[in-house]
């Protein structure tokens, strides 16, 4: 079993920058890939990015070169760096892990970008 809590989401004016953070706790060995999803108000969820256990990062071409994600093995966080936001990144952010066995979802976190 693995939990997840994210932090960090809020209201930002566009142009700002918000971090996201995701701290993973139980049986965080067995994680193989970590990712950020979103999902706007009346749309469906949809992939920000990833990281495996390796480090390899996947973007969505809407975000590539403003967010960034990372992790802190030590630490089993995740977090997403998200600079120069946009009215359409806001959405509620949900922190994703993968053990290759079963797929793990956090609570949520809402990002309201103000125009």
């Amino acid at each position: 079993q693995v939990q997840l809590v994210e932090s960090g989401g809020g209201l930002v004016q566009a142009g700002g920058s918000l971090t996201l953070s995701c701290a993973a706790t139980g049986s965080t060995f067995s994680i193989n890939v970590n990712a950020w999803y979103r999902q706007p108000a009346g749309k469906r969820r949809e992939l920000v990015a990833s990281i495996s256990s390796g480090g390899s990062t996947n973007y969505a071409d809407s975000v590539k070169g403003r967010f960034t994600i990372s992790r802190d093995n030590a630490k089993n966080t995740v977090s997403l760096q998200m600079n120069s936001l946009k009215p359409e990144d806001t959405a509620v952010y949900y922190c994703h892990a993968n053990t290759g066995l079963r797929a793990y979802w956090g609570q949520g976190t809402q990002v309201t970008v103000s125009s």
